[in-house]
């Protein structure tokens, strides 16, 4: 399978009657009630679990705009300031908590 394509699960019916094992799927797949919805990997432990679920959810294939180009961005943002003056600046101050 192609590692840029996701799978988009949306819940349409609720668990309420359902046997137990449906519902650890529902819940192992990040879904929370009717109308939820959640990105996965499209592999085949996540198409196991979907497939057990089947007549609960409606599947979507999903592509990663700009996965390759994300890398490259996400390499450049983490790069950290070599002034000392920025580190003292990005530390929170104490002086902000308050007792409760």
């Amino acid at each position: 399978m192609s590692a840029d394509v996701r799978l988009l699960v949306r819940q349409q019916k609720g668990m309420a009657g359902r046997p137990w094992t449906q519902r650890l799927v529902l819940k192992g797949l990040g879904l929370r009630g009717p109308g939820s919805e959640v990105v996965v990997g499209n592999d085949r432990a996540m198409r196991g679990m979907i497939r057990k679920v089947l007549h609960l959810v409606t599947v979507e294939e999903v592509g990663v705009p700009g996965a390759a180009a994300g890398d490259a961005k996400a390499t450049a943002s983490k790069s950290t300031p070599k002034s000392g003056a920025s580190k003292a600046a990005s530390k929170p101050s104490a002086a902000k908590k308050v007792k409760s």
